[in-house]
């Protein structure tokens, strides 16, 4: 049968438009709905990435996304696609993450209707929108097209969330009404500076102290290195958040790692006499039950207005992009002559002891992993004891977007897939799967995605039988062990039946040797590793 649909049509324009911002990856799931995307990818050469579930192509979107320095974009089917996909979305939300969603809608006149549509939804667009806000259904081509570089322009210069655009079925399978001049990238224009009277108010406290230290956070991350330039001017030491770790190589003498969870790092920022906060909420999941309360002056950078204020009232508030905005620092403190190094060795080995009390075995398997991987290994973690009790202490990162995780959000099921789609962002790049059992089952259906995507990804499972936090935290309440105890499969015939190579470790002491063959290993793999 021959289609009617015409080949130049709104779907045609959206990925161009797409391409031309450098895209060159999509994540979804093709559905009846959603091929007037999909016709286009190959001609204007943007790889798709078929998952399992909608919820892997979000996370996997992420992944790509953190390793390109680009949103991530998912195409969803209408209905039950785009609802699959919305974990994903408020993971995104959740961690400030740049995230295009585009999905079919009913056909313009049928909203609301209930009259049996295929993947009928009552309000989709304004479920999506009470999870991450900006969620629009369009009513044609150019208003699609304009939402495009409007996300682009809300990722450059705001805190980066999640932007839907759900499309009518008539709009997106209907003729184009958008010039080609229209779907050319736009110019993003230079990041948001701070005022300049802030600034200069902030460059004397920081002047003046005498035991300055940087919090840096998520937002932290573009900065370059110019935040390693100021933190060595200031001679400050720098604590992060897990979202901000690799802010600045965590060997560098002055880094104290993303142990700000850690009540001896706690303690720092609270004694200092200026604590400089970057790109950070400052919030309870990154706190872990401890406070940030300064009893010197505190100073905030963000780009967001609403977060300045934000669980940590400052003395002075600088409204920019932190990229530009360090920077700014850097020029008012020229010339600055610190007060000596300070010895921050005991309180680096405090940190290590306080952290490894938490989890021996889950510090010596990512101890084991850092001396074994090569040094720009991206680690992709998952809501596991092995990522927020070991990888995040015991894996010393050197670059931003080395490890992959999302420490507010909290979901399972999110290593997996961000390992797949930071892969396929780098393929050269070594890249490893880090996650527990429980964690791997929400989304072992990928294994499959990674097998066809033919990336070369080494993925540790780290068994402990179950959900072993939750196990822990009923038996804190003198609860008996209810549900968390789960029978496990054969996970290396498991994977092997999904075309993977598959290691058993007997004993940490193998572990380092099978890791090596499996980084030369052609395609996926699995290690898995039981722990008491």
């Amino acid at each position: 049968m021959t289609s009617s649909i015409p080949t130049n049509n709104v779907g045609l324009a959206v990925m161009t438009t797409l391409r031309n911002y450098g895209i060159d990856a999509i994540f979804g799931i093709p559905g009846t709905h959603n091929l007037e995307f999909y016709r286009h990818l190959e001609p204007l050469g943007i790889r798709p990435v078929t998952t399992r579930h909608e919820q892997g192509a979000g996370y996997g979107s992420d992944g790509w996304s953190q390793l390109k320095g680009l949103p991530g974009v998912v195409i969803t089917t209408s209905g039950p696609g785009l609802l699959n996909a919305m974990s994903a979305a408020a993971t995104s939300y959740c961690e400030s993450r740049p995230m295009i969603i585009l999905s079919p809608g009913a056909p313009r006149g049928s909203e609301f209707s209930d009259i049996g549509l295929l993947h009928e939804t009552k309000d989709p667009t304004g479920a999506v929108r009470a999870l991450i806000g900006r969620s629009t259904r369009v009513s044609s081509g150019s208003e699609a097209v304009e939402l495009i570089h409007e996300a682009f322009a809300f990722f450059a210069h705001g805190r980066p969330r999640p932007v839907h655009i759900e499309i009518p079925l008539d709009v997106l399978e209907g003729a184009s009404d958008v010039d080609t001049a229209v779907l050319e990238a736009r110019p993003l224009g230079a990041p948001k500076t701070a005022a300049d009277d802030a600034v200069a108010t902030a460059a004397d406290i920081l002047r003046r102290a005498s035991s300055p230290v940087i919090l840096a956070g998520g937002g932290s991350l573009g900065t370059g290195g110019a935040l390693l330039e100021l933190a060595e001017l200031l001679q400050a030491p720098v604590v992060t958040t897990i979202n901000g770790k690799g802010a600045i190589p965590e060997a560098h003498p002055l880094s104290l790692g993303s142990e700000i969870r850690l009540a001896a790092a706690q303690d720092l920022c609270n004694a200092s006499d200026a604590l400089l906060v970057i790109g950070s909420k400052v919030g309870e999941s990154e706190l872990w039950g401890g406070k940030i309360v300064p009893q010197g002056s505190c100073i905030r950078i963000d780009i967001d207005p609403a977060q300045l204020q934000c669980n940590v009232a400052p003395d002075v508030e600088l409204l920019g992009n932190a990229s530009a905005v360090v920077p700014q620092l850097l020029e008012a403190l020229a010339g600055h002559e610190p007060a000596s190094a300070p010895e921050l060795d005991p309180l680096r080995a405090e940190l290590r002891t306080e952290a490894r009390s938490m989890a021996p075995a889950l510090a010596r398997i990512n101890e084991i992993l850092a001396a074994t991987l090569p040094a720009d290994t991206v680690i992709a973690g998952d809501s596991s004891q092995v990522t927020y009790f070991g990888t995040t202490s015991f894996f010393p990162v050197q670059k931003p977007h080395q490890l992959l995780y999302t420490p507010a959000y909290a979901t399972l099921g999110y290593g997996l897939p961000a390992a797949i789609g930071a892969k396929v962002a780098d393929p050269d790049r070594p890249v490893v799967g880090l996650i527990g059992d429980g964690a791997l089952m929400f989304a072992v259906q990928e294994f499959i995605t990674a097998v066809e995507q033919g990336v070369d990804l080494p993925i540790i499972c780290v068994n402990n039988g179950g959900y072993g936090e939750i196990r822990q935290n009923m038996e804190d309440r003198d609860l008996a062990p209810v549900g968390v105890n789960l029978a496990q499969p054969d996970w290396v015939r498991l994977a092997e039946g999904f075309g993977l190579t598959a290691f058993n470790v007997e004993s940490l002491d193998e572990l380092a040797g099978i890791v090596t063959q499996a980084l030369a290993v052609k395609g996926p793999s699995l290690i898995h590793v039981s722990i008491d």
